[in-house]
């Protein structure tokens, strides 16, 4: 599963350990990132079945991303299917996750 920004859903330790139901993975997760990106996270920040989810839960981050709202308002798979991939936003992105901009790149080459 690939979000919108090209992180692979089903590699993100938030997402597995939401799927695996394991509470103490997500209290660990949790204490990782607040620590990774000087934030105060708990288990519910982390918890997140994708960004594609229709319902959620979702991780905190998504409610304020402009990287998914944008491919939401443009009715995207993801955002290697923008016409105007790469955007400024994802550029940007992309020096946090370069793994992302591979992904979104060999997407993008396929079309």
């Amino acid at each position: 599963m690939i979000a919108f920004c090209g992180i692979t859903c089903t590699d993100c330790p938030g997402y597995l350990a939401t799927q695996s139901g394991d509470e103490g993975e997500l209290k660990k997760v949790a204490a990782q990132w607040s620590e990774e990106y000087g934030g105060d996270l708990d288990v519910d920040d982390v918890r997140c079945d994708g960004c594609l989810s229709p319902v959620g839960p979702w991780m905190s981050h998504c409610a304020n991303c402009k990287i998914r709202a944008c491919a939401q308002e443009k009715a995207l798979a993801n955002c290697a299917h923008c016409s105007e991939y790469p955007c400024d936003r994802l550029t940007e992105f992309f020096g946090f996750v370069p793994d992302a901009k591979a992904t979104l790149d060999g997407i993008h080459a396929e079309r």
